[in-house]
């Protein structure tokens, strides 16, 4: 059985070399055929010429270095696409989720009823407003959102070459990790984690806001019945009230005075009709985003080795992703356009 281990690389230079010797002795208790995929997006530290000395020494180190930073969730996607294994192993490498999770992973997916095993927190890390904004953000999802997900969940996840291959084989260009991870199906078992803390996040508050408003306008239907929903009560409601005033002035006289009402009304409809179109309007950008058909990712060079070579090796296409099927062959040409090789 080959297994891989994939990662992501961004200001992980403190890590990664710690990381890389727990996740391969992790490893090596499952099988002595392993690699370590490390994707750099482009990290401002020398966490590239770190992977890079480890891929020299090691040739079970596989390093893709990423044309610019296209983001966490683009580069999974990118390591999971250059992912050869049968068993398939994605953790982030700032150690906050244990590379030694592999082994519980796999003896709960070697049970044979799963074809994911992946973590979730028993309770939310984080300050209180961390942990209330995540709140609100799951209330939101579950609410709005067309396809529900586990709450609390981490990147650490172990998955069958199958599930992969579905995986890889979405072309979306605006996506988010876990709404995919849902979206692919099969037989996904929760196993309750420790998530450590060791450095800040990096996603700051606005990212976290961005993210939650994308995810929602990239799986969520239900968002704009919502707005027609909204729409239509407002109408039905000014109908009843303009029939109120109507009916009060033809029975007694009664006028309606002053301009409060109408400057409160005014701005009550000006600011709703902005919402509305400021959520068209991100549909519309994810729409256009979509029909671009742009690469979500461009890969700069792929560094790989065979193990019983000194110099790098090149693989063709099709030999690299022999066991994956024509379809995903095709996703990964179009993940990795413009890439070198060394």
């Amino acid at each position: 059985m080959r297994l891989s281990i994939v990662t992501t690389l961004y200001q992980s230079a403190p890590t990664i070399d710690e990381f890389y010797r727990r996740a391969l002795a992790a490893a090596e208790q499952i099988t002595d055929d392993i690699e370590l995929v490390m994707v750099n997006d482009d990290s401002p530290d020398d966490s590239l010429d770190r992977a890079l000395a480890l891929h020299r020494a090691d040739p079970r180190v596989v390093v893709i270095d990423l044309a610019r930073n296209f983001g966490h969730h683009k580069a999974m996607m990118t390591g999971l696409a250059h992912a050869t294994g049968d068993r398939v192993f994605l953790v982030d490498c700032d150690l906050e989720e244990e590379p030694e999770l592999l082994t519980r992973f796999h003896e709960r997916l070697i049970h044979g009823d799963c074809d994911v095993v992946y973590g979730v927190q028993e309770t939310r890390r984080g300050r209180w407003l961390e942990r209330a904004t995540g709140e609100v953000f799951f209330f939101l999802i579950d609410a709005l959102s067309d396809q529900k997900i586990p709450r609390n969940n981490v990147v650490a996840r172990l998955m069958t070459r199958e599930y992969v291959r579905a995986l890889v084989r979405h072309l979306d260009r605006e996506f988010m990790m876990i709404h995919l991870m849902q979206l692919a199906g099969y037989r996904q078992v929760p196993l309750v984690i420790r998530k450590h803390a060791h450095s800040t996040s990096t996603y700051s508050f606005r990212m976290r806001t961005e993210m939650a408003i994308k995810f929602l306008t990239t799986t969520s239907t239900r968002l704009l019945y919502v707005i027609l929903y909204v729409g239509i009560s407002i109408f039905g409601l000014s109908v009843v009230v303009s029939v109120y005033f109507v009916a009060r002035y033809l029975t007694s006289g009664i006028g309606v005075d002053g301009f409060t009402s109408q400057i409160v009304s005014i701005w009550f409809l000006g600011g709703l009709i902005t919402l509305i179109l400021g959520v068209f309007g991100i549909y519309i950008a994810n729409i256009l985003a979509e029909t671009k058909r742009r690469p979500y990712t461009v890969v700069r060079r792929v560094h790989r080795m065979q193990a019983a070579d000194s110099e790098p090796k090149v693989h063709k296409l099709d030999q690299m992703h022999s066991v994956t099927g024509a379809v995903e062959a095709n996703n990964y040409s179009r993940t990795v356009a413009g890439q070198e090789r060394s």
